[in-house]
């Protein structure tokens, strides 16, 4: 079953009329764990904020089959200056917040969600620590947890490994890949570490500007022999 569709998407910046997606069509099934793939200023971030509204698609569509209930995003990690005030917990429970609720009124329900994720995600003994002392890692792990205790069926993650050393960055692949078989929550993600993705992504996308592939893994690793490698180079 098909949870999300983007159909001949293109998206043209206002200020310079640059086109950053041109015509890309593809669809998400659940259970799946895609990755969209592709150098730098290939579109693919673009792509993805325009699945999740933050920019505006000037064509297509993007059809979601799922409530914004439904679904979670985490963009990319950004800077926290260390006095922020917040702890891992007060972050994580802001997941929590919904339309028509007030802040910062949780249930025990709430509570709960937040603390589960938090275990799931083995920072429950930061739960005290103001964010800004973490580092990119664990921080990373806090607003993952972020997203999951509100439960969605469907986590679309925008280069969440953007700076981490490549020892974290495998085990948040490892993470995300446990999330998607264990708890059965669909994955997208746009990626540069094609390694982690070749070895967890049961779907990968290509952009440059459009889409350039779209398959499972075994077609991926056929195209890419026929290609000689060209394929990882135009990613790398």
């Amino acid at each position: 079953m098909s949870i999300l569709e983007v159909r001949d998407v293109s998206i043209i910046y206002s200020d310079d009329k640059r086109v950053a997606v041109e015509h890309a069509s593809f669809k998400i099934e659940a259970g799946e764990y895609a990755c969209i793939i592709g150098s730098n200023g290939s579109g693919k971030s673009t792509l993805v904020k325009g699945i999740v509204g933050l920019v505006p698609v000037t064509s297509g569509e993007v059809i979601h089959a799922l409530s914004p209930e439904q679904y979670a995003y985490l963009s990319q990690i950004t800077e926290v200056e260390r006095d922020f005030p917040a702890t891992v917990r007060e972050v994580v429970l802001t997941g929590m917040q919904r339309s028509g609720r007030r802040f910062p009124f949780y249930t025990r329900e709430d509570r709960k969600k937040a603390a589960d994720a938090m275990e799931t995600l083995d920072i429950t003994d930061l739960a005290d620590y103001r964010i800004g002392n973490l580092s990119g890692g664990q921080k990373q792990r806090v607003l993952l947890a972020r997203a999951l205790c509100r439960e969605p069926k469907l986590l679309i993650l925008d280069e969440p490994c953007a700076g981490l050393d490549p020892a974290i960055t495998a085990e948040f692949y490892s993470l995300i890949d446990h999330i998607n078989k264990k708890q059965g929550v669909t994955i997208l993600m746009v990626s540069h570490d094609l390694d982690q993705v070749e070895q967890y992504a049961s779907h990968i996308i290509m952009m440059n500007q459009t889409v350039e592939f779209d398959g499972d893994h075994e077609a991926w690793c056929r195209k890419c022999a026929q290609e000689g490698g060209h394929y990882h180079d135009t990613v790398n």
